[in-house]
């Protein structure tokens, strides 16, 4: 083995075995402030960020919130910032993929991404004047419009720098693609399958 292997296997162990954060379950409010704390502590040392991320999803918004951290990251701190995703990487997961570099993307061999469309649950109930009902209906409709342009602007950034388009994700999401590491690999999503 050349010296220049020996080192990128030092950076493959590194990466799957030494994370200096992680995301292994549910994406929600305990989970921003768990990462808030792991990346304070990141950004305090001179290490670069190496989050390892396993998880079935969550709430969309915190999703963003740990994107947002992570690109603040990689703009701020001059140091590069590295996801391992493992085994499973689904729905608000790939919110926060999409928030890194693509050839700083990395998948398990065994990984999948789940790519849909933000999920909205609830009901409306009309009840009174019918101004304020019209009231009702247009707030409700702003907030589903509001969502859809977020989801997009996510596509937007998850297709960045690969050969899929924005629009060819969101056409992906409304089916529930599930997306092995060697499609998203193909695809140019992420930068490396990790053996």
């Amino acid at each position: 083995m050349t010296d220049a292997e020996d080192a990128r296997e030092g950076d493959v162990d590194q990466l799957l075995f030494e994370p200096n954060a992680s995301i292994n379950g549910p994406i929600d409010e305990k989970a921003v402030t768990s990462f808030l704390d792991q990346i304070a502590a990141v950004r305090a040392g001179d290490q670069d960020l190496v989050l390892e991320l396993s998880t079935v999803g969550g709430d969309a918004d915190a999703a963003r919130r740990i994107a947002l951290e992570i690109r603040l990251f990689s703009r701020r701190a001059g140091r590069a910032a590295h996801r391992v995703g493992k085994s499973y990487v689904y729905s608000a997961g790939v919110t926060i993929l999409a928030a890194f570099n693509t050839q700083n993307r990395y998948l398990t061999a065994d990984a999948f991404l789940l790519i849909h469309e933000r999920r909205i649950s609830g009901s409306l109930e009309l009840s009174g004047p019918i101004t304020a009902c019209i009231q009702m209906v247009q707030e409700k409709l702003a907030m589903l419009e509001n969502a859809q342009r977020l989801e997009k602007q996510g596509f937007a950034e998850l297709a960045r720098g690969s050969q899929m388009s924005a629009e060819e994700l969101f056409h992906c999401a409304r089916k529930n693609c599930y997306m092995s590491a060697q499609d998203a690999l193909g695809y140019g999503l992420i930068g490396r399958i990790l053996p």
